[in-house]
């Protein structure tokens, strides 16, 4: 599945490249869906809208099963003609292990919107469009391995998604979290693309292997410049992982954000922000392990510690949002997941497979949390912590699969895939002889269990009486469907709707049960992600 492409260029130079149509699929199709998504928009009627909301469902399995047939060995493409091993695109096993996150995670979020668009709540065209868009731009960034194609990639992952956030039309929350996501993340990309011209004007190359060999060996009056363009290249992925100083915009943006894009956000916003740090810093600069080496490890311990302290002050007696503890706790577990890869400066890279290995349990539960706030937001407008007191009355399965994933992100059992992943990363910092990091992560993990505990002892109370939303009117319970749109359903308050959407319900029961297959043989994950080890 290979073609050739010639440009006027090549053929004067008597130079050919050859394309691998198979391996930029799961990255292609997505894109090629929203096109198809955009045009179709155009003539369906209103009450046939729901069938993009089904095609772009169809387009993310199909760039799932996409994956199978290059599970056998590593690919590539565009590469340099007089250099056939220098790539800007590889579909290796990290690659592959990260598209399959990706993809997956924007399977979970499809199907929590589906329910929003079919209603009309929001504008189906658009929103396919986006998202698709968003999801070809994070499945292409884990197979970038030149600095252009990284940064291009990003940024086509985060522009749909600055819309996406601001998607509730007339809500104020939602503009301004767009309007605050949008100019935090271009700044962070500005001051990436500074970075990305120093190293280039040391290197004169922008591949990453090729940028490996030559920082080996910069000039001394170029050095400072080099260790400039190194650290400022880390700002733009720092802050798609929400690591502190960059996290400001976490919280507002999860709050106003429809709750199937804070999800997205959440997994998949920090897939391709880890991932392209892993990119820069193990295969590209690897020379200058010393100056990203400790600040990702400083970067480490603020982001756990200050995120976790966030997520303490969010109580159920004070009415706070459940999203905006689930905003802090991200930005919390964004600093268990740097761990590794600070650790990957001072031992080997065996570390990283820890910190894919967190990712992957951590998208699974924290899609599932948010299907469940998706689930009682129908009901309970205002997603407060409280509402959730005696959802285990109201709703047991709901209330048992919430329960599981908050245990998970916990490290608790039966939560045992939490558990086991919190072991690898903590083992990456001892073993890279962080023990003050690991201190860190254990005392984070301490004062983590408080409010992953108290938010799961609510799910059982007994439920209060009924209680009108503020600005609900009497004998009427407002709702909103998994992406934030307004419903009204006669009774009183705190009854929830008497039908589930069956997209909501079948993203519930995936992310269960794979986290509970996963807590049955945790090793099965550990296994998948070592895959993930880079060859070079």
């Amino acid at each position: 599945m290979t073609a050739t492409l010639t440009t006027a260029a090549d053929r004067g130079a008597g130079l050919v490249q050859t394309v691998d149509w198979l391996a930029i699929a799961p990255a292609a199709l997505p894109a090629a869906v929203a096109l198809v998504v955009l045009v179709a928009d155009l003539f369906l009627s209103e009450r046939r809208k729901a069938f993009l909301g089904w095609t772009a469902l169809a387009g993310l399995a199909a760039s799932t099963a996409l994956l199978l047939p290059l599970r056998g060995g590593d690919r590539s493409t565009f590469c340099l003609t007089d250099a056939p091993e220098v790539c800007s695109y590889t579909a290796d096993h990290f690659t592959l292990v990260i598209q399959f996150l990706v993809l997956a995670g924007a399977l979970v979020t499809a199907l929590l919107s589906v329910t929003g668009t079919r209603e009309g709540r929001l504008p189906a065209g658009e929103f396919w469009f986006l998202l698709l868009s968003s999801v070809a731009g994070a499945a292409l960034l884990p197979a970038s391995r030149d600095l252009a194609t990284l940064i291009v990639a990003l940024e086509v992952a985060s522009l749909p998604a600055f819309a996406l956030v601001g998607m509730r039309r007339g809500d104020r929350l939602s503009s301004e979290a767009a309007l605050k996501f949008f100019l935090s993340s271009v700044t962070a990309t500005a001051v990436s693309l500074l970075g990305v011209s120093f190293v280039y004007a040391v290197t004169g190359t922008l591949h990453l292997t090729e940028l490996a060999d030559r920082l080996e060996d910069v000039p001394g009056q170029f050095d400072t410049l080099a260790m400039a363009g190194v650290a400022l290249t880390l700002v733009g992925f720092a802050f798609k992982t929400a690591a502190v100083p960059f996290h400001f915009w976490v919280p507002d943006t999860y709050v106003g954000a429809p709750l199937p894009i804070a999800g997205y956000l959440s997994v998949i916003g920090k897939a391709v922000g880890f991932t392209g740090l892993i990119l820069v810093t193990v295969i590209a600069f690897p020379a200058y392990s010393d100056v990203w080496g400790p600040a990702l490890a400083v970067l480490a311990a603020l982001t756990m510690t200050l995120g976790n302290a966030a997520a303490l002050r969010q109580s159920p007696d004070r009415a706070h949002s459940a999203v905006r503890l689930l905003a802090w706790s991200s930005v919390g577990q964004a600093g268990y997941l740097l761990v590794p890869i600070a650790a990957a400066a001072y031992s080997d890279r065996d570390a990283i497979g820890s910190t894919v290995a967190y990712a992957l349990m951590y998208a699974v539960v924290n899609l599932g949390a948010f299907a469940v706030a998706a689930l009682v937001a129908r009901s309970k407008p205002l997603n407060r912590i409280s509402d959730y007191r005696g959802l285990y009355a109201e709703r047991p399965a709901a209330a048992l699969a919430l329960a599981f994933f908050l245990l998970c992100l916990a490290g608790l059992p039966p939560g045992i895939i939490g558990l086991f992943a919190k072991v690898t990363v903590f083992r990456s910092a001892v073993d890279a002889g962080l023990g003050w990091l690991a201190v860190v992560m254990a005392v984070n993990v301490v004062i983590a269990l408080y409010y992953y505990l108290q938010w799961t002892a609510v799910l059982f109370r007994a439920p209060e009486g009924a209680r009108a939303p503020t600005g609900a009117p009497s004998g009427a319970a407002s709702g909103v469907d998994g992406a934030g749109a307004v419903a009204v359903t006669p009774g009183g308050a705190g009854v929830p709707t008497a039908r589930i959407p069956f997209p909501i319900v079948l993203a519930i029961a995936l992310t269960a049960v794979v986290s509970v297959i996963l807590s049955g043989d945790p090793q099965a994950v550990l296994r998948y992600a070592a895959s993930s080890l880079f060859p070079y």
